[in-house]
């Protein structure tokens, strides 16, 4: 009997060697690498080939200018989550949803699929985690104890996959979580990289094959990404994020990669006793709580997916007793606020090199986008002014390493967002003609930094302050 090969996998980046080592050279972590029996068929080798016995059949090739109607969706009432999903669930389609421990991926899931069955659509909910009395029991906390979807425990793959054939095949299913999935043709453990891909690729299959929308629950590594081998986040259709800090009640549900849909979308759910209720108007719960007259706030006017988000930014400087200074951020990048700190002391004179600096994005929410730079600043030259930003007044636009404000993308969008919730004024970058948006909010055009620090150190004149630089 022929010995069956073995093979070594990093079960951090799914990277094979031939043999062991300590450190893995492709994602640099240690003690990652396991020994693992080679597939050499069925679900993650494929069927053995017949070298030199047959050949490929022939594909049919059309031409791209034909016409293709859009995909049905799967509405399932839970607003916020169609709308990250781009209108609802692609039949035939694979979502991979992750997220910390606890932040509410289960509860969102289970409740997008009370949802869907009560609006007529057979839904199954496989759990790999939990027994069938305890998703009963969330079930009953949450209100949908009368909702028509079916249950399962089983970590099984081949069964499970066997029970969803036996009728008509589900409208959706959820698999909480494929981590916990294993398949009898692979000698590894559950977990391991070698059978998350092979039971992904499997679910991926049977969601092709009969037009089930297939949810996949993913654990998250320390850094926050998805854990397992990146390709599986290559084979399904949508990965989402449900991300929120443990100390706040917001939860924004993400979408990085969506084939049906636009990228980048997000959701605003806010957890409560019966479980996440739908934010339809973030900026205003984001801005619910916000002081008028405090310094080192400013009010952020940003994109998130296709929504205008509004968010406050909250800066805080103060004389540092250590011999390096602390930087402290929440909600932003820290090495951003380098660059804007930098920025601020190169152009504009303002040494915060013995300073403090503390940077809080508030309600929880996550800012990405380079367009908050010059929101950053505000609350910055704010806080060590002493001189509050306008309470009517949003801010945005992007800082160059020559401290010139970029224009940014949807500045329109974002205005009428502004406008909307009642803001008059705006602090923008320099448009030309072209570019300019109509609105009725009264703009302040800069064209570089120095111009906003001038700006708020007027604003302190009048209030019997000088302005200070902070010179060591």
């Amino acid at each position: 009997m022929a010995r069956a090969s073995r093979t070594f996998t990093c079960q951090s980046c799914g990277a094979v060697t031939s043999r062991w080592a300590g450190r893995c050279e492709s994602c640099g972590e240690w003690n990652t690498i396991v020994e693992e029996a080679a597939a050499t068929s069925g679900v993650a080798g494929g069927p053995p080939q017949l070298v030199g016995k047959t050949k490929g059949r022939h594909i049919a090739l059309v031409s791209m200018a034909g016409e293709t109607q859009d995909p049905p969706r799967l509405v399932t009432g839970v607003a916020e989550f169609d709308r990250v999903c781009g209108g609802g669930l692609v039949p035939g389609s694979a979502l991979l949803v992750g997220g910390d421990p606890g932040i509410g991926k289960s509860t969102l899931l289970l409740q997008a699929m009370a949802a869907l069955g009560r609006r007529g659509s057979e839904v199954v909910y496989i759990s790999g985690e939990e027994a069938i009395a305890q998703v009963r029991m969330r079930a009953r906390r949450l209100g949908l104890a009368d909702a028509p979807v079916q249950l399962g425990a089983e970590t099984n793959l081949k069964d499970i996959i066997a029970t969803l054939e036996s009728g008509t095949p589900p409208a959706a299913v959820v698999i909480d979580s494929i981590q916990t999935m294993w398949t009898e043709a692979l000698e590894s453990a559950p977990g391991t990289v070698t059978q998350v891909r092979a039971t992904a690729q499997d679910l991926v299959r049977f969601a092709k094959r009969h037009g089930t929308a297939v949810i996949l629950v993913g654990h998250v590594t320390k850094d926050g990404q998805i854990a397992g081998p990146r390709v599986v986040e290559h084979m399904v259709d949508a990965v989402i994020y449900f991300e929120g800090e443990r100390g706040h009640q917001f939860r924004i549900l993400r979408a990085v990669k969506n084939r049906f849909g636009p990228a980048n979308e997000i959701g605003v759910f806010e957890m409560g006793e019966l479980g996440l209720q739908e934010v339809p108007n973030p900026s205003a719960l984001f801005l619910g709580e916000r002081d008028g007259d405090t310094n080192g706030s400013a009010v952020f006017a940003g994109i998130e997916g296709t929504r205008p988000v509004l968010v406050e930014i909250q800066a805080l400087v103060a004389q540092s007793s250590l011999g390096t200074p602390r930087r402290a951020v929440v909600g932003w990048d820290s090495g951003r606020l380098s660059m804007v700190l930098a920025v601020l002391d190169a152009r504009c004179g303002l040494s915060l090199g013995g300073q403090d600096v503390y940077l809080n994005v508030a309600g929880g929410l996550r800012i990405n986008e380079p367009a908050a730079d010059l929101a950053v600043a505000g609350a910055l030259v704010s806080s060590i002014t002493g001189t509050p930003l306008p309470r009517d007044c949003v801010i945005f636009g992007e800082i160059s390493l020559s401290g010139a404000i970029r224009p940014v993308s949807q500045m329109e969008a974002r205005l009428k967002e502004a406008e909307k919730l009642g803001f008059k004024r705006a602090i923008l970058p320099t448009s030309t003609a072209r570019q300019r948006p109509s609105t009725g909010l009264e703009l302040t055009e800069i064209s570089d930094l120095a111009g906003l620090v001038a700006n708020l150190a007027a604003a302190s004149k009048p209030r019997g302050r000088e302005p200070r630089t902070n010179e060591m």
